[in-house]
């Protein structure tokens, strides 16, 4: 691998903060001797928009950043697609100015609604295709883990934010749309290597 390091801005909210997915895709990435360096814009239950509306654009135009990534709050592109596309484009802009990919990372329906994925995944697609942006399909993996596997398990006690094995399954999918690599177990507390090896697979058939 070339000696780049890889800068990659997180826009998000605790979907992207807990159990650190940033760090954990920043582990893999080391063991693909690909160096990461990272920063987090995060608030609890905050939109694209209110981060819009606080500066986030001005953060992507002060640095070179190789990637924007964009986590909408988990259950607005369901319930109003619309505006959320209006949130996203509202990037457009910044991310060009600096050289930077937008990713959009495609977060998971909640336990007690899993029809709606089928709405989260059309909502993502949708505007990364006309933005031709990248997306990285972590709720596609989701969906597709949670149809065969009841363990290790992906959704919290709330039902809606991931446990370990959730941002672990997420970040398999930052790996695979990032970069291209297949995604590696890592050492991770709580997580064992079947349970990653596991995950690995699921990833890779929602990014095929």
């Amino acid at each position: 691998m070339s000696d780049h390091t890889t800068r990659i801005l997180y826009n998000g909210n605790s979907f992207t903060a807990r159990n650190d997915l940033p760090d954990i895709v920043r582990q893999m990435a080391v063991s693909q001797s690909i160096t990461i360096e990272h920063e987090l814009i995060s608030a609890g239950g905050a939109s694209l928009r209110r981060h819009f509306n606080a500066g986030a654009t001005d953060k992507i135009r002060s640095a070179a950043w190789d990637f924007v990534v964009l986590q909408e709050q988990s259950t607005l592109p369901v319930k109003n697609r619309k505006r959320f596309h209006e949130n996203v484009r509202e990037y457009v802009s910044a991310a060009a100015d600096t050289g930077a990919k937008i990713a959009l990372y495609m977060t998971w329906a909640r336990k007690a609604e899993p029809e709606n994925q089928a709405l989260l995944t059309e909502a993502y697609n949708e505007i990364g295709k006309e933005l031709e942006a990248i997306v990285v399909p972590a709720g596609v993996a989701w969906e597709l883990m949670l149809a065969k596997h009841t363990e290790p398990v992906l959704h919290d006690s709330d039902g809606s934010h991931p446990t370990l094995a959730g941002s672990y399954l997420a970040g398999c999918t930052f790996m695979l749309a990032l970069f291209g690599v297949s995604p590696v177990v890592v050492a991770l507390d709580g997580l064992t290597d079947a349970d990653q090896q596991l995950l690995i697979h699921f990833a890779e058939v929602a990014c095929q």
